[in-house]
């Protein structure tokens, strides 16, 4: 018997029980949505995630905090040069500030100094009250300090300049209508005014103009602001007052764009073996890949458990095959088919059930999942362009069917081994 002729062979006696059959196709079917679903998920979510970082830029920069001293041996005594309370500034926590002790001017050059490093910009931690346009409604408004060194992905307008002297401010897109612009495109060149107290409990307001509108997206960070505009910002709300020497919760480092991973990883060590910690834009971000990958595996786990439970199903289909069909076994072998053959074909039987309940269940899901993803994106997901939370692969999808027509062949091994070990003379007195 060719191979074109065990396949057909194969795939007619699948349906010869066609309520068995059915019903083992549907313990398939159910693992093979969930984990078509599943992978989707994961596909979509890490697919938007990397356009997000890939359009953050900044290739160049470290975030840098001073590491924290030693505490294993109980509480340190209090030094009014690193003392983290000397520097709080009751603003929003800053990216990789985390609980280390402010930096010094001091810190500062010891970074400068490091071979590798071309430039550090200290960076100024501020709390914004509110911002207001043309005395409308007062809005909240985080201001990020360090989004300066990013690329934002823009509605309207342009980049945050780093060397420009005009305060400048990038808006989220949510803030356009609240404060009374017609469009993104009109919110551009404003002049609002943000809102701010300082250390006395004095209330200023410090003007700002709109250079960009950003796009709402699962890693914006509230308002951006460059250089001049945190300057501004920073003096406003210490009042004038002279608090001694200057002390900063994260400093931005520059480097070479042009170094390999490696050079950079090399670099990181250097800038911790002189007692600091250094992120790059893509760290601090990569933690949201993992918490994916890490919610995304248990789910497939449930598919997997899923499909466990069918295999044992597809074991005891064929058993009840190779059962029914003892008499026709004895007939094939002592027509001259060998073992091997019919055990090909019984496993190629599995395979042919594991094709069938893996195809039903992958098309299901894209269907279900195209549906759902246009019924998101006109939702709750309006807010969110360009994220597709399920995202459809042609190669996860090929990779899904093949690993349950692999599940299913293994499953088919054991029975297939007994129906090639029948003696004919046996089975062809089998009643």
């Amino acid at each position: 018997m060719k191979a074109a002729d065990l396949v057909g062979s194969a795939a007619r006696n699948t349906l010869r029980s066609k309520l068995r059959t059915t019903l083992t196709v549907l313990a398939l079917f159910i693992g093979a949505f969930t984990l078509t679903l599943t992978t989707a998920v994961g596909a979509g979510v890490t697919d938007y995630v990397t356009k997000q970082v890939a359009s953050l830029g900044a290739d160049d920069v470290f975030i840098v905090t001073r590491t924290a001293g030693d505490t294993t041996e109980g509480p340190r005594a209090y030094d009014p040069k690193t003392s983290s309370a000397s520097s709080a500034t009751g603003g929003p926590a800053l990216p990789g500030a985390g609980q280390s002790d402010p930096m010094t001017e001091a810190d500062l050059e010891k970074l400068a100094g490091i071979s590798g490093i071309s430039r550090v910009d200290p960076v100024q931690a501020v709390a914004v009250d509110f911002v207001q346009y043309n005395g409308g409604g007062q809005f909240e408004l985080s201001v990020n300090p360090t989004s300066s060194i990013t690329r934002a992905d823009l509605l309207a307008g342009a980049q945050l300049s780093e060397s420009s002297g005009t305060r400048e401010l990038a808006l989220p897109a949510d803030y356009v209508d609240a404060l009374g612009f017609s469009d993104a495109q009109d919110a551009v060149g404003a002049v609002v005014q943000l809102g701010i107290t300082d250390v006395l409990g004095a209330r200023h307001q410090v003007d700002g103009t709109v250079v960009g509108i950003s796009q709402e997206s699962l890693l914006s960070s509230g308002g951006g602001a460059n250089p001049a505009m945190v300057s501004a910002l920073a003096e406003a709300q210490s009042a004038g007052i002279d608090t001694g020497p200057a002390r900063y919760p994260l400093a931005v480092a520059y480097f070479d764009p042009a170094l390999s991973s490696a050079q950079v990883s090399d670099l990181q060590e250097s800038v911790a073996a002189a007692g600091f910690g250094a992120q790059t834009i893509q760290d601090q971000l990569g933690v949201i890949k993992t918490v994916i990958d890490g919610i995304i595996g248990v789910l497939n786990a449930f598919a997997i458990v899923a499909l466990v439970a069918a295999a044992f199903g597809i074991v005891n289909t064929l058993l009840m095959s190779v059962q029914e069909r003892t008499r026709e076994i004895g007939l094939m072998k002592s027509m001259g088919m060998r073992a091997g053959k019919i055990f090909a074909l019984f496993s190629l039987e599995a395979a042919f059930i594991g094709f069938l309940g893996s195809l039903i269940g992958v098309a299901a899901a894209v269907l279900a999942g195209s549906a759902l993803n246009a019924a998101l994106s006109a939702g709750p997901l309006s807010s969110l362009p360009g994220l597709n939370i399920l995202l459809f692969e042609p190669g996860a999808i090929m990779g899904i069917m093949l690993l349950i027509m692999a599940i299913a062949f293994i499953s088919g091994t054991l029975p297939a081994s007994r129906a090639a070990r029948k003696n004919p003379i046996d089975s062809l007195r089998y009643e």
